[in-house]
């Protein structure tokens, strides 16, 4: 196995972990923002950020599984 492939590896793993952590907390603090401007909306607002983090998270989750295959083969 390459050191080129590990290297390839490590980065994917990387910049998944970077843009999850970024894209969540980018959600996360408008979803508050928005929850201090309207309270009413509370419930929606939280079910709408739920689907909104599970489609952020989706993107690591692949790179990872991607990561791991460049690591194993």
């Amino acid at each position: 196995m390459g050191s080129l492939t590990l290297i390839g590896a490590g980065l994917a793993a990387m910049g998944a972990a970077i843009g999850g952590g970024i894209g969540n907390g980018i959600l996360i603090s408008k979803l508050l923002e928005s929850m201090a401007r309207q309270p009413e909306l509370s419930g929606q607002l939280r079910t709408n950020m739920f689907i909104g983090v599970g489609l952020v998270e989706a993107m690591p989750i692949i790179s990872v599984v991607i990561a791991f295959m460049l690591y194993a083969a």
